[in-house]
């Protein structure tokens, strides 16, 4: 069983997350840190993955301005998606050389994580044959999109706990013509701190990996994992978000 770091940086802006995501992944490919889960919380943003569609946003830059939305491109597959306040953001950095190399099964496993979840809280969820996600009754509740750089993994997992999903209508969600949901949307209201936590356990469970901390010499193994840059990083993102 391996370590695993978990990490909530609550409110942040998406690009501070994502220079947070690419410190990790540095100090994670030189062994400085161990596999890390970030849990995160948007403003309005609208990104654009590598494999994105301009005619999947519905709305010009301009408009989207007006209405609060930020416009962000980003090296994570897939299409065009939203994050904003009410979802829960997941960014697992974890080196899939000491678990399994196959971009297939880590997406599963990601799936999985959700749908395990999702039924702990009465929603019964599942994937959707030829798409990426978790669906439940038709109607897509979370969305994946990952990066892999040397085997380790950055971007992750994005599911609508308490989302306003009028925002969807910016845009073709992952450019599909399909209905998103959420679990307020599915009758469940959940506080966002009891969310992650399940989140973390089902996470634990299905990559194998066993809670540490940073800067402590408590783990099961006895090993001391150093204060790292993006700890000073999330400090300062967290002093201007």
């Amino acid at each position: 069983m391996r370590d695993l770091a978990i990490r909530d940086l609550g409110r942040i802006g998406w690009r501070a997350a994502t220079a947070v995501q690419e410190q990790l992944v540095a100090e994670r490919k030189q062994g400085l840190i161990p596999d890390t889960l970030l849990f995160a919380e948007h403003a309005h943003v609208i990104t654009m993955g590598r494999n994105g569609h301009r005619e999947n946003l519905l709305a010009s830059a301009e408009v989207l301005s007006r209405s609060g939305i930020a416009l962000e491109e980003t090296n994570r597959g897939g299409d065009v998606t939203y994050h904003g306040p009410g979802q829960v953001v997941g960014y697992p950095i974890l080196d899939l050389n000491g678990w399994k190399r196959d971009v297939h099964l880590y997406v599963r496993a990601l799936e999985e994580v959700l749908i395990v979840t999702l039924a702990e809280f009465g929603i019964v969820a599942e994937r959707a044959a030829g798409m990426t996600g978790v669906w439940t009754g038709g109607a897509k509740i979370a969305a994946i999109g990952v990066h892999l750089s040397r085997w380790v993994t950055s971007h992750g997992f994005a599911l609508n706990v308490a989302t306003d999903l009028s925002y969807f209508g910016y845009i073709v969600p992952c450019g599909l013509r399909k209905p998103v949901t959420s679990m307020r949307a599915q009758g469940v209201e959940a506080a966002r701190e009891t969310v992650l936590d399940r989140l973390s356990r089902n996470f634990e469970q299905i990559f194998d990996r066993e809670r540490v901390t940073y800067g402590r010499s408590d783990a099961a193994d006895g090993r001391e994992y150093r204060r790292g840059n993006a700890d000073q990083m999330v400090e300062e993102a967290g002093r201007h978000c």
